[in-house]
């Protein structure tokens, strides 16, 4: 399972989780991906699970790309404990997601659109936010590399 090896800080507010992804929206390494639909915590058992699924289906043939990286601690109280004496130990790790970030990517020559579809399926059932299937192409034809945003010229009085 993912992990840090080390953090300046132990222990992390929970934080708010609003709007959409700054970055990581984009498909940057394969040609099939799995991008979230809306904001949540995963979790690194999560993403393992995640991950063998997708390898499992594939049968370890073209390569998978983990885009997210569990960063965050979760800390937990020990059960019936009172109130007070301060803030629980960190438990697990939690990948923090917003609307919009690519969490897997898939390529390969062997790997098919119906391949990387149904190993995509597969590792969504293991994930607790709703994700949708994007491809590279799809992509493209959305966002045109290198264009640029219409610029309208104001209207000159005269």
């Amino acid at each position: 399972m993912l992990s840090p090896r080390r953090v300046k800080f132990r222990k992390q507010q929970r934080g708010r989780m609003r709007g959409d992804a700054p970055r990581g929206t984009t498909i940057a390494f394969g040609d099939y991906a799995l991008q979230a639909q809306e904001c949540g915590w995963i979790t690194s058992r999560q993403i393992e699970a995640s991950r063998r699924a997708m390898t499992r289906y594939v049968k370890r043939g073209g390569k998978i790309w983990i885009r997210i990286f569990p960063d965050k601690p979760v800390t937990m109280r020990p059960a019936e404990t009172r109130m007070g004496s301060g803030k629980g130990n960190p438990e697990f790790w939690v990948a923090v997601i917003k609307p919009g970030r690519i969490l897997f990517e898939m390529g390969g020559p062997e790997i098919t659109e119906a391949i990387a579809k149904e190993a995509m399926r597969l590792a969504q059932y293991k994930l607790p936010v709703k994700t949708k299937f994007v491809s590279l192409a799809d992509h493209q034809e959305a966002s045109p590399e290198g264009a640029a945003p219409a610029v309208t010229a104001p209207a000159s009085e005269s």
